[in-house]
């Protein structure tokens, strides 16, 4: 149901939001981690192939859409990855990483790399950007950043990056909604 932009969002029945799913409204101390789960997927983001070099020179990559701009002076971007990832010892070390920002025709390869796999580069367009972080040809975006800091947060490291350079192609973004991928449309 679309709804006017001088109808708040409350005015609008419970009932006759498409596609709603309650979610309860519970204090810190009874909440358990698939409630915030599924709060947080209540927030659309934009899907990321995150990149760099591991210490051998081998290509490491991952899904993430927990990408997010920091700063415009100095241009800083960050993102997250979970502690416990196979990946972390790679991008702790890298001097560089990129953030391929996926267009709505790469959701393969957005189901690719959320995967482990030895062959995750074996799809896809790929050039070597600043510190010879991969860089997916067709993204929406794509920031090549110097790893500035990396910070233990939770079961999460945080990365933050300084963009040294942008780049990408004007189409529809790829986002992700309440666990699924989907497309915008005006």
């Amino acid at each position: 149901m679309s709804v006017p932009p001088s109808v708040p969002p409350a005015a609008v029945p419970e009932g006759s939001r498409a596609g709603h799913v309650s979610v309860p409204d519970l204090p810190v101390s009874e909440l358990r981690s698939e409630e915030l789960r599924q709060a947080l997927g209540r927030f659309v983001t934009g899907v990321t192939i995150v990149t760099c070099r591991d210490g051998h020179g081998a290509p490491v990559g991952l899904t993430a859409n927990s990408f997010n701009a920091l700063s415009l002076d100095p241009p800083l971007v960050l993102w997250s990855l979970r502690e416990s990832s196979s990946t972390i010892d790679a991008f702790t070390a890298a001097s560089h990483f990129a953030v391929n920002v996926l267009a709505a025709d790469q959701i393969e390869l957005s189901r690719r790399f959320a995967r482990p796999s030895s062959a995750k580069f074996d799809e896809g367009q790929w050039t070597d950007g600043q510190g010879g972080a991969p860089l997916l040809t067709g993204c929406v975006a794509v920031f090549e950043c110097r790893r500035r800091s990396h910070h233990p947060a939770g079961d999460h490291v945080l990365f933050i990056g300084e963009v040294e350079r942008i780049g990408g192609a004007a189409s529809t973004p790829l986002v992700y909604h309440a666990g699924h991928y989907r497309t915008l449309s005006e």
